[in-house]
């Protein structure tokens, strides 16, 4: 296992507050939040794939800023519309076994190649890149491959394993946090020789003082978190800019 399953540390965290700019979309049946850089026929796009609180406003408001550095941002609801509330998660309502249950690959990566296909086919991308916060950095590696994702970037990933880590096909950047019971001391470590094996560009950045969730959940209002927050969203836009 390069990185342990969700845990309570994912059901906790801090909502941001902002105006979304892009627009929720039907795509093939997926409920899909898109936002638009001010090219709006770019040959590159990011897939966002969400941690367990799906399209909400943290992960709109991150897209938006994806946009904001040229990239079309496509996030679509990889949960189907069963994702963890905020509500729930501070009332501690969530469970998370259970809910992991059904969130599945074989239930997930449906709408990840609905996307893809979407942004391919229809809107003429032809390079896509993609993060993955928590939840979502499984699949951002699971789906590293020819003609899927050809780059990649995941903060604080929960749920990989080592085949998945050591079977992608490109270039894969990690944010990680210093305390982090999901991706462990260990499991970092052990996922740095899994990469060094893959012969494919790669990258961790460790931050200090920071929690697993901080790239998406920080609380904005303790300077060492907002701080951490924010150049892991410069680490992925470097990385992007650099091999997408």
């Amino acid at each position: 296992m390069a990185s342990n399953p969700p845990a309570a540390c994912c059901a906790s965290g801090f909502r941001h507050e902002g105006t979304p700019a892009g627009e929720i979309k039907d795509i093939n049946g997926v409920n899909t939040y898109i936002s638009y850089p001010k090219d709006k026929t770019p040959e590159k796009a990011i897939i966002f794939l969400t941690d367990i609180f799906g399209i909400f406003i943290n992960a709109q408001i991150l897209a938006d800023e994806y946009a904001n550095n040229g990239y079309l941002t496509i996030i679509p609801d990889i949960l189907q519309g069963d994702q963890i509330s905020v509500s729930d998660m501070s009332s501690g309502k969530v469970d998370l076994p259970t809910w992991i249950k059904s969130h599945q690959p074989e239930h997930v990566e449906p709408a990840i190649e609905s996307t893809i296909k979407y942004a391919r086919e229809t809107l003429g991308v032809k390079k896509i890149g993609a993060v993955g916060y928590c939840f979502g950095g499984k699949y951002v590696c699971r789906n590293m491959k020819p003609g899927l994702i050809d780059v990649g970037y995941t903060a604080h990933p929960s749920f990989v394993t080592h085949e998945e880590l050591g079977a992608i096909n490109g270039p894969l950047s990690i944010a990680a946090a210093e305390v982090d019971s999901i991706f462990t001391t260990q499991l970092r470590h052990e996922s740095e020789e899994t990469l060094i094996k893959t012969g494919k560009p790669w990258q961790i950045n460790l931050f200090s003082g920071v929690s697993h969730g901080f790239a998406v959940r920080a609380d904005l209002s303790d300077p060492k978190q907002k701080w951490a927050k924010e150049q892991a969203f410069c680490q992925a836009v470097a990385w992007f800019n650099q091999h997408l």
